[in-house]
This record gives structure tokens, C-alpha cells and sequence, in this order.
């Protein structure tokens, strides 16, 4: 008599397309979780403006992370071959001039404010 064969049902449920436009990187001693992030201004019929940030998290083991930037870091090279490099968009470099000039202004008033006093005495 022949083994019964069982048959298994399989349902694969498709998870949402999503847009990233900010990536953040976390890792514990034993997993490794991607955090992409979008992130819009919002602004409400009252003129109220907000952030509206949505993420999904992918959380990996070190071992297949290590497969997946391999797999990734292929596409990209096979990307560039056919599209050529990619490069930065010179909105972002002027964006970054921007922010780190008024760092430097905040840091310069927080510098003239400190005498050394803290709360503490």
C-alpha cells in the first residue's frame, strides 16, 4: 500500500507597497532591523502643518542581512550598468549646506549663552 501523499494548501498573502524616503538601521545581538520611513508635510484645511511619518520594519538576522546586501548591492551594480552611476541630487547637497549652516548657528548661540553655570550651580 502507497504512502498517502497529504496535500498542502498554500495562501500567500501580499503585504502593501510602500514608499521609503528615509531608512534608519538597529541591530541587536541577534537580529538586524531596517526601519523605512516616509515622511510628508501635511497641511490641514485650518492651515494647521504637521509630519505625518508612516514606517515598516524589517527585521533580519545577521546572516541573511548579509545575503541581502550582497543581493542588493548586485542590483545596484546591474542598475548602474544599464542606467549609469547613480549619484546624489544636487537639491540634497545644497539641503545638507543649509541644515549644517544653521547647526553652526545654533551651536554658536548655545556657546555664547553657556558660562559655565549649569542649573547645579
Amino acid at each position: 500500500m502507497a504512502k498517502e501523499e497529504k496535500q498542502i494548501n498554500i495562501r500567500v498573502k501580499d503585504g502593501e507597497q510602500f514608499y521609503a524616503n528615509e531608512t534608519g538601521i538597529n541591530f541587536t545581538p541577534t537580529e538586524i532591523i531596517l526601519d523605512f520611513k516616509c515622511i510628508n508635510n501635511v497641511q490641514d484645511i485650518a492651515n494647521h502643518r504637521a509630519l505625518v511619518l508612516k514606517h515598516n520594519l524589517v527585521i533580519l538576522t545577521p546572516y541573511l542581512t548579509k545575503s541581502f546586501m550582497q543581493v542588493l548591492n548586485r542590483a545596484v551594480e546591474d542598475y548602474e550598468k544599464k542606467f549609469g552611476e547613480i549619484k546624489k541630487p544636487k537639491e540634497i547637497d545644497k539641503a545638507e549646506k543649509i541644515i549644517k549652516k544653521e547647526k553652526e548657528k545654533i551651536d554658536n548661540i548655545v556657546e555664547e549663552r553657556d558660562d559655565g553655570e549649569t542649573y547645579f550651580g
